[in-house]
């Protein structure tokens, strides 16, 4: 099974960054107003960036760490397609 981290840009230009792994399931479920409460006043949100992870933990890691990056360098990131 394949383990994701994923970037969205909410409606008033914030970003969200979250685990999934299934990406575009979770952002029908995020669009549909029964994601994560922060999107949910945030509508709609768009797919930025996401990225690939063999296992839950290494992409749980790298959820962290993205999380912990600058506004910049996570769009920067989402911009290269550079892991995080």
């Amino acid at each position: 099974m394949a383990h994701f981290v994923y970037l969205l840009r909410c409606a008033d230009g914030t970003l969200y960054t979250g685990y999934s792994t299934d990406v575009l399931r979770r952002l029908a479920t995020h669009n549909a107003g029964k994601g994560a409460k922060y999107t949910r006043s945030r509508l709609p949100a768009s797919l930025l960036a996401s990225w690939e992870y063999p296992t839950k933990g290494e992409a749980l890691s790298a959820e962290y760490r993205l999380r912990h990056r600058s506004r910049a360098a996570k769009l920067a990131a989402a911009e290269r397609s550079e892991a995080p």
